[in-house]
């Protein structure tokens, strides 16, 4: 199977200044036996991301928002993974949307409070952790 994770990210929280801290989100892909096996090759690839460049300096807190399975993938028609709406400024919420289709559109609304992500009003838990 192939497993697509989502994550959110906030690290150098503690930085004097803003432009110092950073925030956003990513995704890894891998090829699995299973869910559990995937999760731990999510976990592993992002310690190596933290030891080998800079992508996540600082304290970091990682947060494992989604995760997609497939069997295959479309060879006829293209369709749609990850769709984000966000309104107005970049501090606001967005609205998310994973694999959206003519049955379902399957939206959640993402926000940050304290440093914390939130979807659709609920505190996510930390995924993985990164103290100095």
């Amino acid at each position: 199977m192939i497993f697509i994770g989502n994550f959110l990210y906030v690290s150098n929280q503690g930085a004097s200044t803003e432009t110092d801290r950073r925030h956003g989100d990513f995704a890894l892909i891998v090829e699995a036996s299973s869910s559990n096996d995937a999760i731990t090759m999510f976990r592993e690839r992002i310690s190596e991301y933290k030891k080998e460049n800079r992508f996540f300096d600082g304290a970091c807190k990682f947060y494992f928002v989604k995760l997609m399975e497939f069997n295959k993938f479309p060879k006829s028609r293209a369709f749609m993974i990850n769709l984000k709406s966000y309104a107005g400024d970049p501090v606001l919420p967005f609205i998310e949307c994973a694999i959206p289709s003519e049955e379902t559109d399957g939206c959640k609304i993402s926000d940050w409070s304290a440093n914390i992500p939130q979807i659709d009003g609920q505190d996510e838990r930390v995924f993985l952790e990164f103290a100095e």
